[in-house]
């Protein structure tokens, strides 16, 4: 396989949000790539609050960043120009090419600044395709937002710029995927119909000879053939973009446990805050045997825990409030004080010190924290953008920095950027937990504190767990996808000469 001067390429769009258009496109470029394809992920605006930071400091949605992982190169700002982080109902952080150039709400974005970045948008694709065989790239939602088409810049108006085929993925486990299928075609225009080329089906459960006659029947509907069903399997929702969700080993609200190593199991309760942020920190915990996971909203369920986590998140001032009018900032203050082990991860670090200055994010002025540390942070309009390495525990430690607000550390023993007291930790870094050595001192120090017989494994990988998922990924594609009729398909552009369905939307 190999592409001409300017590279394949392919969009992957959905007939909703989360049908799994993020693991699908990871999926096909393990798929590639293992075939010896030089190829690259790309998603033209993403909104999401989980980001992550590139080496040359720019922050892209963390999707990307796996589809990058899958593909084997390092991920860039190329390969998501713009990033959505919501602050509310109503706006969001706009970040272009990794850094922020202000809050706008989005009627304000739809109504003229999305458009104008569509240059933007063009000519990091282009960049991608002049550099690589190939380009995967993800649409967001539905590309039948008929509403937005105007303005669209992630669906099929960069289809249609680019001259790029369309494949319309569809999770059949929500049923009325057939529907899905034909009702997203049917309403857009005749000039994007023909550039949608066929469909994927995803999470198929049961006997695929009793779908044949749907598909057929689909074909004859729309002219457009289904290039593959992919089989349901659990765990395979890495880095989602959206919802609650422990990605390794786990679900919405506990995760699957493989058995401790020692006596006990370590149980582990993350505050489920408003506007989290970059809650796959608490993957690499998951990935740990013995060690649950639940994400949780009520006082009492922290009575049990071993370790209570107060994740990042986009809302620092807003989570506070939300932590002590549900009680749980009464429950977490009474934890510290009884030496019971609490880590604040970015956001979550600012929310346990003295006091909070925020004047950018919330503008709320002076705010006291719960003071379970001896920390005042001051919201900065500059966003630190960072790669940190360093040590902690005795082991090393590698980690990732977004955040406005800066740290001054009053006290405490030294941890990371942060301090601890007692069984409380804080730090800005994400990511930290991956860092294999580093997880397995800390869980030591939480069942010393906890009184638990609980052993860490001694050969938990996370990079490994992350290596083999993607494995699996790619594998669902080569075996359940028809990738000779895929590989044409992105190798050679939009297929031309397909059926229109009428009505079509207006362009």
């Amino acid at each position: 396989m190999s592409g001409g001067a300017l590279g394949g390429g392919l969009l992957v769009a959905g007939t909703t949000s989360d049908a799994g258009k993020s693991v699908v496109t990871a999926g096909i470029c393990r798929w590639l790539v293992r075939q010896g394809v030089k190829v690259a992920p790309f998603k033209a605006q993403n909104m999401s609050l989980n980001s992550f930071v590139t080496r040359e400091g720019a922050e892209i949605g963390r999707a990307q960043a796996m589809q990058a992982q899958a593909c084997r190169i390092e991920p860039t700002a190329l390969m998501n120009p713009v990033l959505l982080k919501p602050g509310g109902d109503q706006s969001s952080q706009v970040v272009l090419m990794g850094k922020p150039v202000g809050e706008m709400s989005a009627r304000g974005y739809h109504g003229g600044r999305q458009q104008r970045l569509l240059g933007t948008v063009l000519e990091c694709l282009a960049e991608l395709r002049g550099t690589y065989d190939a380009v995967i790239c993800e649409g967001a939602g539905s590309p039948a937002e008929i509403n937005l088409r105007r303005t669209d810049i992630v669906n099929m108006g960069i289809a249609r710029n680019a001259r790029l085929p369309v494949l319309v993925v569809g999770d059949i486990d929500r049923g009325g995927v057939f529907a899905s299928f034909f009702g997203t075609v049917a309403l857009l225009s005749p000039e994007d119909q023909a550039l949608v080329a066929g469909f994927l089906v995803n999470k198929f459960r049961g006997d695929v000879t009793l779908l044949e006659p749907g598909l057929d029947m689909l074909l004859g509907l729309t002219g457009r053939r289904t290039y593959g069903v992919l089989p349901f399997r659990h765990g395979l929702g890495i880095d989602e973009e959206d919802g609650l969700r422990v990605s390794l080993r786990g679900t919405v609200r506990e995760s699957n446990v493989s058995p401790p190593v020692g006596e006990d199991v370590l149980r582990v309760a993350v505050c489920a805050i408003p506007l989290m942020s970059n809650f796959t920190d608490v993957d690499a915990l998951a990935a740990e045997p013995g060690v649950v996971v639940r994400f949780v909203d009520r006082p009492e369920e922290l009575a049990d825990a071993d370790l209570v986590v107060v994740p990042g998140t986009r809302g620092t001032v807003k989570a506070l409030a939300w932590l002590r009018e549900r009680g749980l900032a009464d429950a977490i203050a009474r934890r510290a004080a009884e030496g019971r082990p609490v880590l604040g991860i970015c956001g979550g670090f600012q929310i346990l010190g003295e006091r909070i200055e925020d004047d950018v994010e919330s503008r709320a002025g002076l705010v006291e924290g719960l003071g379970v540390l001896p920390v005042r942070v001051r919201f900065a309009r500059e966003k630190t953008l960072t790669r940190p390495v360093g040590s902690a525990l005795g082991e090393h430690v590698e980690g990732y920095e977004i955040h406005h607000g800066v740290a001054e550390v009053l006290g405490g023993d030294a941890f990371l950027d942060g301090c601890q007291v007692g069984g409380v930790w804080g730090t800005h870094w994400h990511g930290s937990l991956e860092s294999d050595g580093f997880r397995r001192a800390f869980l030591r120090e939480v069942a010393a504190a906890s009184g638990r017989r609980f052993v860490p494994a001694p050969d938990t990988s996370f990079a490994g767990l992350r290596e083999e998922q993607l494995d699996r990924l790619g594998d669902l594609v080569e075996q359940h996808a028809d990738t000779d009729a895929l590989w044409r398909l992105i190798e050679s552009g939009p297929p031309g000469g397909l059926p229109f369905i009428p009505p079509g939307a207006p362009a």
